[in-house]
């Protein structure tokens, strides 16, 4: 059984555990759980679980790779003996100590292990959330046991092992033990021994780093007791404040990345990765300031959701579990490249949740995402009947989200433009027509017609308000670009027949795209520069779609093809609409696209 299918295994107990600890916090009237929070670190912990499909081998075969050739003692015989085993454990725990202390002393290794700190509650969903770029440099600081001889079955499982003990030990209803139990948190990794080393209290900071023995912080001097007087406050020095998965992982990267790219002296932009978090070269912390560390700015970050929202959250959050569950089931034994496909589709699926509760985009546009990520990966790996189903629906996710949007804004007058909105829509009854046709041999023309047609809808929804192809350098580049294509088409075998139409609607495409960026010239703004992305994104989708159909074969042409179409549709979408909405400071949120930024995207260091 391979170690994904024992992760699977034990999410059941995980949920029980889960659902005890809900209950007596429930019942206790000190409830420890939000739904987003929790949700979020789970969502973290399946993108951490999934992700280690692909660095597993960096793990794993880098670890059995230093076995084999550098051990410096083999006897297999003795580490699967009971001594052994116990042995290993121990090693691998002590390992493990140095591992989670230098997370807490070098930025870089922080930067990994910032996520499992972000979430501000404390409890068993807090155990969950996990790192996905540890194994990038952890695997560092277990070469000494491969030196050992300990075999990678052995490593693997006590590994297994002290990752599970660590499960129970994030909750707030089990308190400091005493009596008789009292030894147990002198020498093992207890509740109150974990809480401190969440806490980001002076007091606490940087303590009680080990995984299931806590002995390793008495002998090294990182032992803090839980004071009683001292309630313990969560989270990290750097706030997260978003349910982004992809951000909470790459949050503190790019803060390190900012500074170090800043930092004047070569040197310094190297100390930037390897001092302890929060160090900054003198030149950097006087360009770009950051106010000192205060408890009075650990604000909780809590987004409102409406019912309705909570209710699509949990639904989602079921869905998502169980396809993860699938995904790791069968990973082990699929080929790398479906298995990147099937992760592909369930990181949309998470930035899509975590968008919503958020409040960054609305159900619809969440449907319409995870919709084209299924479309995507349905029509890559064969599945014909599903991608039958899922193409056209993610069109007519769409179709309804601008519908939803437009009408209520226009009752209320917010829209600039009626005609704008009827230009959207008939770009997308068109881009619906023809994905329609071209799912079917032999409708390619009128697929294209259709497409045509969609595109000249999108030409005449950017000249709104706007002058023609305002910037004329994009307007040559698009056309060069657009002919140079064409070319390139002609030159491979492009069909007499088809020759004429093609060139109409390469001509076409480059006009919206020169439109879309010179529309986004003048406006200068987030939404316009978002539909101009999205019209380069519709140009990239057709000339490969055209390569692959008249040149030659592209490998996992349906991955490139699908996921730049989509792209293309909802960028523009996304741009249109929140370009066309009026948004005042107390707009309220509408059904598709909210205005709200993210306030997780200043990075800062933790």
């Amino acid at each position: 059984m391979s170690p994904s299918q024992i992760i699977v295994l034990a999410t059941p107990v995980f949920f029980v555990l889960i659902a005890i600890e809900l209950a007596i916090g429930l019942k206790r009237q000190r409830n420890t759980y939000r739904l987003a929070d929790a949700v979020s670190s789970i969502s973290l912990g399946m993108l951490s679980q999934t992700s280690a499909v692909f660095t597993r081998l960096l793990r794993i075969g880098i670890y059995t790779a230093l076995f084999e050739h550098v051990a410096l003692w083999r006897n297999d015989a003795f580490w699967t003996s009971l001594p052994g085993w116990l042995l290993a454990l121990l090693f691998y725990d002590f390992c493990y100590y140095w591992l989670h202390r230098m997370g807490h002393e070098s930025a870089v290794l922080w930067a990994a292990h910032a996520v499992h700190h972000q979430s501000q509650d404390y409890n068993l969903s807090t155990a969950l959330r996990q790192t996905s770029s540890g194994a990038l440099l952890g695997w560092i600081f277990y070469v000494p046991m491969a030196l050992a001889g300990v075999p990678p079955l052995v490593f693997a499982v006590v590994g297994l092992i002290d990752l599970l003990y660590q499960f129970w030990v994030h909750t707030e209803h089990v308190p400091r033990l005493q009596g008789r139990w009292a030894w147990f948190d002198r020498w093992f990794c207890s509740p109150s021994n974990h809480r401190v080393h969440h806490a980001v209290n002076n007091a606490y900071l940087d303590k009680n780093y080990g995984g299931i023995l806590i002995v390793w912080d008495r002998m090294f001097g990182t032992f803090k007791d839980e004071d009683p007087s001292e309630r313990c406050v969560y989270g990290t020095r750097g706030l997260l404040n978003s349910w982004d998965p992809l951000w909470a992982n790459a949050q503190v990267y790019a803060g390190l990345a900012h500074d170090s790219w800043h930092a004047r002296r070569w040197l310094d932009k190297l100390k930037v990765w390897i001092k302890p978090p929060g160090w900054r070269p003198a030149d950097v912390a006087e360009r770009f300031p950051k106010p000192p560390f205060s408890m009075a700015q650990m604000q909780m970050f809590y987004p409102p959701m409406s019912r309705a929202v909570q209710g699509f959250a949990l639904v989602q959050f079921g869905i998502l579990l169980a396809g993860v569950a699938a995904f790791l089931w069968q990973a082990d034994a699929a080929p790398l490249a479906e298995n990147a496909v099937w992760f592909a589709v369930l990181l949309v699926s998470q930035w899509a949740l975590g968008a919503v509760t958020q409040g960054r985009i609305g159900m619809l546009m969440a449907l319409m995402l995870q919709s084209a990520a299924l479309a995507t990966a349905t029509s890559a790996l064969g599945f014909t009947q599903w991608h039958w189903l899922f193409k056209p629906l993610t069109m007519v996710f769409t179709l309804v989200l601008v519908a939803s949007s437009a009408y209520p804004a226009s009752a209320r007058g917010l829209f600039h433009s009626k005609r704008s909105v009827l230009l959207l829509f008939g770009a997308l009854v068109g881009s619906l027509a023809g994905d329609v046709f071209l799912m079917f041999s032999g409708f390619f023309i009128p697929g294209l017609v259709s497409f045509l047609m969609a595109h000249l809808f999108y030409v005449a929804l950017f000249r709104q308000g706007q002058p023609w192809f305002a910037h004329r350098g994009a307007l040559v580049a698009t056309l060069g670009a657009g002919a140079a294509m064409y070319a390139f088409l002609w030159a491979g075998g492009l069909p007499a027949a088809l020759r004429v139409p093609v060139a109409a609607y390469v001509l076409v495409i480059a006009l919206m795209a020169a439109q879309a960026l010179g529309r986004a010239w003048v406006l200068r703004d987030g939404p316009s520069w978002m539909v101009a992305a999205g019209a380069l994104c519709f140009m990239l989708s057709d000339s490969l779609l055209a390569i692959n159909r008249f040149v030659q074969p592209l490998p996992w042409s349906q991955v490139w093809v699908l996921s730049t179409y989509y792209a293309a549709q909802a960028l523009i979408v996304a741009g249109v609409l929140r370009g066309l909405v009026l948004r005042p400071a107390a707009q309220p949120l509408h059904a598709g696209i909210t205005p709200q930024t993210d306030p997780g995207r200043s990075p800062s260091a933790a």
